[in-house]
């Protein structure tokens, strides 16, 4: 069965005036046209290729590798905004269309908007939505406390950031455990902090407890050598002049670098922090 929206190993099956025409295991066409064809080939040769509908619906096979594919996320521009939709550079030739009830937000040309990229059943076509949070479902959670997840940055919240969790689940970054600048469409590695009623997750950036003792401890280490030895800051220093020089909380800087200190790697003083 050939796959809409997704890459596709097929077979050439013959050569055409309009290109290749490739098949599935199941006897399944599919075009490639010329522009796509590769320079040397031969019958029976396997290709991997995106397959999706062009302009006539039709499919259409292309060597190209779009931005996103069927099922997935991703942060795309809006290229134009018609009576129909907004229209979404996703690295093909034709655009991937966003319909007007599927945008969380009236989409502008130029910006930039994290979309899910799945089937519309209706109509066969790919479509994309920023109404991300629909996609997702935590009802059963297939991760656990303290687990390493990737994250997708979806969208802020009066408390926090919005993040998707292994492409499956909504978690949520609290403003104070933010230490550096994350953008919409990110994509980071994140630690799950708790499980909280309902099936809220709880998300850090960094390791947690005792996890993150040491990922810490390092980087005060890197900014001492880096500094010449010394460091201007101690466990009376303002939390903001710790979290912009270091971006990490006051709490686990004292923690740190009383590991620092128990190891004998440090001298702690009334101005500051020195290597020993």
């Amino acid at each position: 069965m050939i796959h809409l929206g997704q890459v596709n190993t097929l077979e050439i099956l013959r050569e055409t005036d309009h290109g290749l025409y490739l098949i599935d295991e199941t006897d399944n066409e599919v075009l490639l046209p010329n522009r796509y064809v590769p320079e040397s080939f031969k019958i029976w040769d396997k290709l991997d290729v995106f397959v999706y509908l062009d302009n006539e619906e039709r499919p259409v096979a292309t060597t190209d590798v779009p931005y996103v594919q069927r099922d997935e996320f991703a942060l795309l521009r809006c290229n134009q905004v018609t009576e129909y939709g907004a229209f979404l550079d996703w690295g093909l030739v034709k655009e991937l269309f966003c319909p007007f009830k599927e945008q969380a937000f009236k989409m502008k040309p130029g910006g930039w908007y994290l979309v899910y990229c799945y089937l519309d059943e209706k109509t066969d076509r790919l479509v994309a939505s920023s109404k991300t949070n629909q996609f997702l479902n935590n009802k059963e959670l297939t991760v656990e406390p303290f687990e390493e997840v990737d994250l997708i940055v979806s969208h802020p919240s009066d408390i926090g950031m919005n993040v998707i969790v292994n492409k499956k689940h909504l978690g949520l970054i609290y403003k104070d455990q933010i230490f550096t600048d994350i953008s919409i469409g990110d994509r980071l590695k994140g630690i799950v902090k708790k499980i909280r009623p309902g099936n809220k997750l709880d998300i850090v950036l960094g390791q947690i407890g005792y996890r993150s003792i040491e990922p810490n401890a390092d980087r005060i280490m890197k900014e001492l050598e880096d500094n010449s030895g010394y460091l201007n800051l101690t466990d009376k220093s303002d939390p903001e002049a710790i979290k912009a020089q270091l971006q990490m909380s006051k709490k686990n800087f004292k923690k740190a670098v009383g590991t620092l200190y128990k190891k004998r790697f440090i001298t702690i003083k009334s101005d500051g922090i020195y290597l020993v």
